[in-house]
């Protein structure tokens, strides 16, 4: 692994990149949507950004954050 990375370091950059810009999207949904145990899962384990598409695509869709007005 650490000989693709040191020949590769480009592809890595990206890689890492994708990854960390769907888990931030997906754990900022699942926050607002006081959604712990999705939280914990998204942070947690690590599929590439498969996960994280996922939720965002299939569940996070299906709530909507509603503020309360005093």
């Amino acid at each position: 692994m650490e000989t693709w990375i040191t020949d590769h370091p480009l592809l890595a950059l990206l890689t890492l990149a994708w990854i960390i810009i769907w888990k931030g999207l997906a754990l900022w949904k699942a926050a607002g949507l006081q959604q712990k145990y999705w939280f914990m899962a998204l942070l947690v384990i690590n599929t590439f950004g498969l996960l994280e598409i996922f939720y965002l695509y299939a569940i996070g869709r299906k709530y909507e954050v509603k503020v309360l007005k005093d």
